[in-house]
């Protein structure tokens, strides 16, 4: 059932546990103190929910607390649960995954949404990053890349499968030429050093990272993090380097 999604690989260690612990045990090896990560899983299939459970159940620091089969009972399920991430789909019946992750946002603030999806179309890539979303998987990854992806969210990364992170690169390239051709609005004033974390977060460099670049401590990488979103008033990561370059704060070559 767990393979429903794509290729099982029960890799040991993969992002720093191990498999065998049961439901529930909600224990990181890493930092036995440290809450699990809470999910809900959202997706019209019920098996492949289920599938999800199991193979999710067997990671020590990742917790399932709920699950639903659309994008209006997600919307309330993250109300009532307040997850640290909802897997959700982008179609399906009633309310879609894309119009629910704002509505998700509003009640649930915290909460980061990973689309897991058979959709490879643009432009359901673009709304989602739109909307909020923190990430973006095609249902062709394996097991373990779920789990993986689900803690590196968690961490404060964003996380898209290659083959759309393509397609973005391409994106923003048309965005740069095309803003060749019209007088820009002036962007919001960033600081120096929230320019500089801007450009390292473009490379794909997680806070950690970004902070022994810049000598900093990752509280600080953080707080630059936060005030650049709430200067463009932007939801994510990905969406704040998306307007970055359309707005030519950064350039692709």
């Amino acid at each position: 059932m767990a393979d429903s999604f794509g290729p099982v690989h029960h890799a040991h260690g993969a992002g720093g546990t191990t498999g065998g612990a049961g439901p529930g045990s909600g224990a990181d090896p890493d930092d036995p103190g440290k809450e699990p990560i809470r999910v809900l899983v959202v997706d019209d299939h019920a098996l492949f929910r289920r599938g999800l459970e199991i193979v999710l159940a067997q990671e020590e620091d990742i917790q399932v607390v709920g699950e639903a089969g659309d994008g209006a009972e997600a919307v309330d399920k993250a109300a009532d649960l307040l997850p640290d991430i909802v897997l959700m789909d982008v179609r399906m019946p009633r309310r879609g995954g894309i119009e629910a992750c704002t509505s998700i946002k509003e009640v649930a603030p915290s909460a980061k949404i990973i689309m897991l999806t058979i959709s490879d179309e643009e432009a359901d890539l673009y709304d989602a990053i739109k909307a909020g979303a923190t990430g973006y998987l095609l249902k062709e990854i394996s097991t373990d890349e779920v789990a993986t992806a689900i803690r590196a969210v968690a961490d404060g990364q964003s996380q898209i499968s290659p083959s759309m992170a393509s397609k973005l690169l391409t994106e923003f390239k048309s965005m740069i030429q095309r803003t060749d051709e019209r007088r820009l609005v002036p962007a919001p004033r960033l600081t120096e050093r929230e320019l500089e974390v801007l450009k390292l977060v473009a490379t794909g460099m997680n806070n950690r990272d970004i902070a022994k670049e810049l000598f900093i401590s990752e509280n600080t990488v953080k707080n630059h993090v936060r005030n650049i979103l709430e200067k463009l008033q932007l939801h994510s990561r990905m969406e704040a380097v998306v307007y970055a370059m359309r707005e030519k704060i950064l350039e692709i070559r």
